[in-house]
């Protein structure tokens, strides 16, 4: 496993890698940060995030590798598909997954991204347009919806 840290407007990211792809993008807390073991993985994974947080990137183009249960890898794999500065819904991305009554565990399986910002689980909303839940922090999603409207 290969791992490198970033700083970032929001703070230390730490990014994760196998060989197959990104297993990681999580902020965490200065004191989690152990030794750096990049890859060329990690490498282009943190130019790709420093050109998203310099509004110079809108979308990523990275091996992915998260573990998860199937689910989880179906509701990671279509959040991908929402377009920089959009939202969506909970209800909208089961309907996507053709799992109209999953809108519960399709907001488990995005609160259990751990790929943060390149999977954007930061693009999903409550289906009355309000924020919900990030693991980030309600602070983080409104400044990374507010970048992106920006850029």
């Amino acid at each position: 496993m290969y791992h490198q840290y970033i700083d970032t407007p929001l703070g230390l990211m730490r990014i994760s890698a196998s060989e197959q792809g990104v297993t990681e993008a999580l902020f965490i807390q200065p004191s989690e940060q152990a030794t750096a073991k990049p890859s060329p993985i990690t490498e282009q994974a943190a130019a790709q995030l420093n050109a998203y947080f310099a509004g110079n990137l809108q979308q990523f183009d990275l091996p992915l590798a998260a573990t998860g249960t199937e689910f989880q890898r179906q509701v990671w794999q279509q959040l991908t598909t929402i377009p920089f500065a959009s939202t969506c819904s909970y209800a909208a991305i089961a309907q996507q997954i053709e799992r109209p009554k999953a809108m519960r565990a399709v907001g488990a399986a995005n609160g259990r991204n751990p790929i943060s910002i390149i999977v954007p689980c930061h693009r999903v909303i409550g289906a009355s347009g309000k924020l919900t839940g990030y693991a980030g922090g309600l602070d983080r999603k409104a400044w990374l919806l507010k970048h992106e409207q920006h850029h």
